[in-house]
């Protein structure tokens, strides 16, 4: 098959969609296909360029500035008059039999939907986040961006979408109805070896924290969704019990809430913002870590994924059915805690950093559930499955 992968987000750019379109992209072309991958321009990403046996062009773009509306992301758009033109000239050389979006709100997707609608060319959609905010007037402005921008492009072209995990079938349901052929449920996708082997002792050494201080590790990008507020608040009653404990933040930090409270709570000294770090030293922290914790709602996403593929012991606001076809349990797989409750969330840490022989054994348990879901071959397979059976799909209809 010859297949386009279009995502605003894509490395050298981080983060957990970028990651995973890379991901599905290099595995494409390793089975075998020719793989486009349509982006926006970002930093010093040369414009175009191939590596990994996959193709890159990146469209020129204007970042938007970094406000709570825009989720606090650095969120690139290539949107001008001449992009459909542009586009149209690089996906009918490539000659495309399917296209793989990932974002439903970026410029990059919407385009290409109304290039696949002309083409009568199939499109799958990855909708990787929930268009959610916790400030009320946030939400609604959210909702109505859905209602207004989202929904009526989506409604025009109807991509089969992806569903991940219970949290965005519900948020699909609710917000897109109409505006989609099929729903298709393939869990996000993690690379477990990438996850381990890592040099813990060179993570605290950069954090300056001994080898024996209790480390509560959370990763990933801070936006509102992803605040660490109500970790930062657990921390105090954590110190209580392990005064040397330290909480360290890994990722780039978008929305500053925590470390104002933090402030607020007399224990900034114990909170540390590394900030954004290489991909590839994301294992250092992971092997340096005693538990891992970055509420989100009360979803699970790559992050907390990896975590667990590392062995590390996670705790997290979250359902048991998350993942509709991966049941976890409580105290067996991870710890499971209710969203917004700070005591839980304390009482979980603690735990596992009081029983850290019991806490690993969870951990270890946890990387074997990932290994066997929800490993990148085992969602590899899935993806190519349907983008196999649209491409037919569409053969047998010419």
């Amino acid at each position: 098959m010859r297949i386009v992968v279009v995502n605003n987000f894509f490395p050298p750019r981080v983060g957990g969609s970028s990651h995973l379109s890379d991901a599905l992209a290099r595995g494409y072309a390793a089975r075998g296909h020719e793989v486009l991958v349509v982006t926006a321009a970002y930093g010093d990403a040369p414009a175009e360029e191939e590596r990994d046996g996959i193709r890159i062009v990146r469209m020129p773009s204007v970042s938007l500035p970094e406000t709570r509306f825009a989720v606090s992301f650095d969120i690139s758009f290539a949107t001008r008059p001449s992009l459909p033109q542009a586009l149209a000239a690089v996906l009918d050389d490539f000659r495309p039999d399917v296209i793989h979006q990932h974002g439903q709100f970026f410029d990059l997707t919407w385009a290409t939907g109304l290039y696949a609608r002309r083409r009568g060319i199939p499109a799958l959609l990855s909708v990787h986040t929930r268009l959610e905010n916790p400030a009320a007037l946030y939400h609604g402005v959210f909702r109505t961006l859905d209602a207004t921008m989202v929904w009526p492009v989506l409604r025009r072209y109807k991509p089969r979408l992806v569903v991940m995990d219970v949290l965005m079938d519900e948020y699909i349901k609710d917000r897109y109805k109409g505006g989609y052929s099929a729903l298709e449920y393939i869990p996000v996708g993690v690379d477990p070896a990438w996850t381990t082997g890592g040099d813990g002792a060179a993570a605290r050494a950069s954090l300056g924290v001994g080898a024996d201080t209790p480390l509560v590790l959370s990763l990933g990008h801070v936006i509102p969704l992803r605040d660490r507020v109500i970790l930062t608040e657990a921390m105090p009653a954590v110190l209580e019990e392990f005064p040397d404990a330290v909480l360290a933040v890994v990722g780039r930090v978008y929305y500053d809430r925590f470390e104002q409270r933090a402030t607020e709570l007399g224990i900034r000294d114990r909170v540390i913002s590394v900030g954004a770090v290489p991909k590839a030293r994301v294992p250092d922290y992971l092997a340096a870590a005693d538990v891992e914790s970055h509420e989100q709602g009360i979803g699970l996403g790559t992050a907390t994924l990896e975590a667990m593929a590392a062995g590390v012991p996670v705790v997290a606001p979250a359902r048991a059915d998350n993942f509709p076809t991966v049941p976890l349990r409580d105290r067996e797989h991870l710890f499971l805690t209710h969203e917004g409750d700070v005591d839980a969330m304390a009482t979980a840490l603690k735990e596992a950093l009081r029983d850290r022989t019991r806490a690993r054994e969870i951990g270890a348990r946890a990387s074997a559930v990932v290994h066997e879901s929800f490993s990148l071959e085992h969602v590899l397979d899935q993806h190519l499955e349907v983008l196999a059976e649209m491409a037919a799909e569409r053969a047998a209809a010419r």
